[in-house]
């Protein structure tokens, strides 16, 4: 009996996720799949799971944390009638990334303004702390 997917070491490539990391993601519910397995027991992945674990990706990177996703992961698993309930989780984190947006953008301007402070004490050649 022959099954399809692909292999951890494959979707880890494909990811950018260690093959640890995967399999943590497996353990601690954060795929929205069920991972199967091949005859001999290793794991098969498909397509559609290294689209979900690219989301995850982006998820983490954007400070999401893991209950959360394990919590849409378990939602997604269950099938519609909760779309409501992801859309909530969905635009609570969008809150927290415009906020973590509009801080950086802070940030921004002030090394920005320090930048052309300093390009300015430097082409006039004064002396002194341009601080």
């Amino acid at each position: 009996m022959g099954t399809t997917g692909m292999s951890i070491g494959e979707v880890a490539r494909r990811t950018g996720l260690s093959v640890h990391t995967l399999r943590l993601y497996e353990r601690e519910g954060l795929l929205a799949g069920e991972v199967r397995r091949d005859e001999k027991g290793r794991r098969l992945y498909s397509e559609w799971d290294v689209e979900w674990l690219g989301n995850c990706v982006k998820f983490r990177a954007s400070g999401m944390p893991l209950a959360t996703i394990s919590r849409l992961a378990e939602l997604v698993r269950k099938g519609s009638g909760n779309e409501a309930e992801r859309l909530e989780l969905l635009c609570e984190h969008q809150d927290r990334i415009a906020e973590q947006l509009a801080q950086l953008h802070a940030c921004l301007d002030l090394v920005n303004d320090k930048v052309a402070a300093y390009r300015r004490h430097l082409a006039a050649g004064a002396s002194g702390d341009p601080w």
